[in-house]
């Protein structure tokens, strides 16, 4: 049976997928085009192509790009040294390092560490994109304050061992267009009754910081939990989030005060002592924010830590 246009992308996707996958797992490691292509079953050609096609990028400049991001991450949640972060995401030696570190930043992994870590991620962006300074430390410290306040009053943070969670997922790439694939997601679930499991929620994983990543190019998938056994089924793919300890911060809030109820809660976990680990963060919806008489969402932010 010929397969559709939608299949064969769908197809794609999934393949690119694992490759995602790979790469996270083997940074330090020889992820060369040959390598890469045949964990994707694709010769290498054909894979240059289909891979540029999902993510907009080639191999190489997404292996560069994702090496420094999750080393920019390391050096914001981390005590460790620049030197061991280079072999760790595969470069020869610091130097080498910090000049692909600088090309990408703008500055040395040194001064990215110094000009305080854990500032908004809106600071950031407005300095590694615009060339502007950061705000002087008074105006820090006062956001700083800002937002302790702001989480005092709108959310309850505790720390819980959490289980392991089998989910059904859609893997998007970039902010634009991700309510495309909730519906992709809904889509798939409603057929099969699971949406109406008391264990069904849904939720999202973050691949990606903000605090590093464009928007653009943040992975994030889209999940319901499940505890029904299911088959891999076009883009829904399956996912695993392994069980752990994780600051958990329960908030109830409108849609565009995700960014600050993050950026809260990690300055929560730097006042608080803890360190992320190597898990991703992820979040739960326990409400359709339609059916809420202000348009908010209740949910769990989780940050898993050592």
């Amino acid at each position: 049976m010929t397969k559709t246009n939608e299949q064969i992308q769908a197809d794609y996707k999934n393949r690119i997928n694992r490759v995602f996958e790979f790469i996270d797992e083997n940074l330090e490691s020889d992820l060369s085009l040959k390598t890469v292509s045949e964990i994707a079953f694709f010769s290498p050609f054909h894979f240059h192509r289909v891979f540029k096609f999902v993510t907009g990028e080639t191999l190489n400049g997404y292996v560069t790009r994702r090496r420094i991001e999750k080393s920019a991450s390391d050096l914001l949640h981390k005590n460790i040294t620049a030197t061991d972060i280079a072999h760790k995401y595969g470069f020869s030696d610091n130097s080498s390092y910090s000049r692909a570190f600088k090309k990408y930043f703008r500055i040395s992994p040194t001064e990215f560490k110094k000009q305080n870590p854990n500032r908004h991620s809106k600071i950031r962006q407005l300095e590694s994109k615009n060339g502007q300074e950061y705000p002087d430390y008074e105006k820090y410290i006062c956001i700083i304050n800002i937002l302790k306040k702001w989480t005092e009053m709108n959310a309850k943070i505790e720390i819980k061992e959490t289980p392991e969670l089998t989910l059904a997922g859609v893997t998007h790439i970039g902010v634009n267009g991700i309510e495309n694939a909730f519906e992709k997601l809904t889509k798939w679930a409603i057929p099969k009754g699971l949406l109406k499991k008391s264990e069904a929620k849904m939720g999202r994983i973050f691949y990606d910081s903000f605090k590093v990543t464009a928007p653009d190019k943040v992975r994030i998938s889209i999940f319901l939990t499940t505890n029904e056994p299911f088959e891999t089924d076009g883009e829904i793919n399956k996912l695993t989030i392994n069980k752990g300890k994780c600051i958990v911060g329960r908030f109830e809030i409108t849609p565009n005060e995700f960014e600050k109820s993050w950026t809260s809660l990690f300055i929560w976990m730097n006042e608080n002592g803890y360190k992320k680990s190597d898990e991703n963060p992820f979040e739960i919806y326990h409400n359709d924010y339609r059916e809420h008489p202000e348009n908010k969402f209740i949910v769990d932010l989780y940050i898993p830590v050592k």
